[in-house]
């Protein structure tokens, strides 16, 4: 495991770090490829919580981490994913379309629609 001053890489492409995160939503709407989303949480100040639910489909574009106001959002860099045999995806017509359908659903995760 890569560790870099407090971040720690865990081996995804993207984490967060949950005791930061005061769920602002702003990570989501920024993310060109549908990688995170908000998910219903009764134990959340604001009743949601970010969720990391297609890392496979991260870009490593870092739009997430640069505007997340709480330093609650962590992109690996590309030699700490090839340290561990992986690779940034690439930004498909699909993952941009999954992006258009969490913001159109208020940046709530896909499977959360209609969930109360």
């Amino acid at each position: 495991m890569i560790t870099s001053g407090m971040i720690e890489f865990t081996g995804a492409p993207v984490w967060i770090n949950r005791d930061n995160c005061k769920a602002c939503d702003i990570c989501v709407s920024v993310c060109p490829s549908g990688v995170l989303g908000m998910r219903y949480d009764s134990t959340s100040t604001l009743g949601a919580m970010i969720s990391i639910d297609n890392p496979d489909s991260c870009i490593g574009c870092n739009d997430c981490e640069l505007n997340c106001p709480d330093f609650a959002i962590y992109v690996a860099s590309k030699e700490d994913l090839s340290s561990v045999n992986k690779k940034f995806a690439k930004l498909t017509d699909e993952a941009k379309e999954r992006q258009e359908k969490i913001v159109a659903n208020n940046y709530m995760s896909l499977d959360q629609q209609g969930v109360k």
